[in-house]
């Protein structure tokens, strides 16, 4: 089905944001690297948002923005306030936490994600996708487990805690991008949602930057932008695939979550971290889930 290869593709993008994330927040303040990658969607964005109201591009072009009314508006504001929470929580957990030990933990967000698909959208699953579901997340929860074996106290370390909120937090927003996306443009939804990043960080950046001026390190990186960029693609085809009809929330979530198989490899090969083995050993555990996601 086209929204599973778009769902796949769309987790090969956030795998590489992962680690272009990592080196971005490092020894930097996380709410410049946020506000300044939020900056770059925007400026990419805004073109597209004033051609279209201006009538220069027609509704056949891929990037056309259509008009909507308010309360849409309000509703991609409460997305990217949701979104923006989960962004801060994972940031901060990122950038003290071995990206081979945050990513896994992040991606349990599927489980609270497909808690909700059933509950909310009344969504039903084959056996066979169950039984793919149920490995993958098994593994992804025996990856957060290793952390143990570098000092990590999934009790007691406040980043792990951090880390499983933004999980939370993202699976809300999985959630809302249902309806969001099958009742709004979609390219709408992105375009404002990159803005509305901005309209939400930059007076928090102001206030903590007149409360304390020295509490905002930074050093540019081109991962910065990169890191915006990146969210942009893995977005764009995180939508398409919800604009389908037939995709199912709890599989595109699940699917999206193998990013962390990127996110592993890259970030194990620039990073240098360690326990490869037994986290690779898990990692085989998801990629056998998502094939059994991807056969059913």
């Amino acid at each position: 089905m086209i929204w599973i290869l778009l769902t796949l593709a769309s987790a090969f993008f956030i795998g590489l944001y992962e680690v272009a994330k990592k080196h971005a927040v490092h020894n930097n303040a996380v709410w410049l690297v946020l506000l300044y990658g939020s900056f770059t969607g925007a400026i990419l964005f805004l073109p597209f948002i004033v051609l279209s109201a201006l009538g220069a591009i027609g509704s056949d072009f891929i990037l056309y923005v259509p008009r909507i009314t308010l309360y849409e508006h309000l509703l991609i504001l409460l997305k990217t306030g949701i979104v923006l929470t989960s962004w801060v929580l994972s940031y901060f957990a990122l950038k003290h936490l071995p990206i081979t030990i945050a990513s896994p933990i992040r991606s349990t967000s599927p489980i609270w994600t497909i808690l909700g698909a059933l509950i909310i959208y009344q969504e039903r699953l084959t056996p066979m996708q169950w039984l793919g579901l149920v490995l993958t997340l098994g593994f992804f929860f025996l990856f957060s487990l290793a952390g143990r074996r570098e000092g990590i106290s999934f009790r007691s370390n406040k980043w792990v805690w951090l880390a499983l909120l933004a999980a939370m937090f993202s699976s809300s927003s999985a959630l809302f991008d249902k309806h969001l996306i099958r009742s709004i443009d979609k390219v709408a939804v992105q375009a404002f949602f990159t803005i509305y990043q901005v309209v939400l960080l930059f007076p928090v950046v102001l206030i903590i930057r007149k409360n304390n001026p020295n509490a905002l390190p930074l050093k540019w990186r081109w991962t910065i932008p990169a890191v915006a960029i990146l969210l942009i693609f893995a977005d764009f085809l995180y939508f398409a695939a919800l604009n389908d009809p037939s995709s199912l929330i709890a599989i595109v979530s699940t699917i999206r979550r193998g990013s962390v198989i990127v996110a592993f490899i890259l970030g194990a090969w620039l990073f240098k971290e360690r326990n490869l083995t037994r986290k690779a050993i898990f990692l085989a555990g998801i990629l056998a889930g998502l094939v059994i996601l991807l056969l059913s």
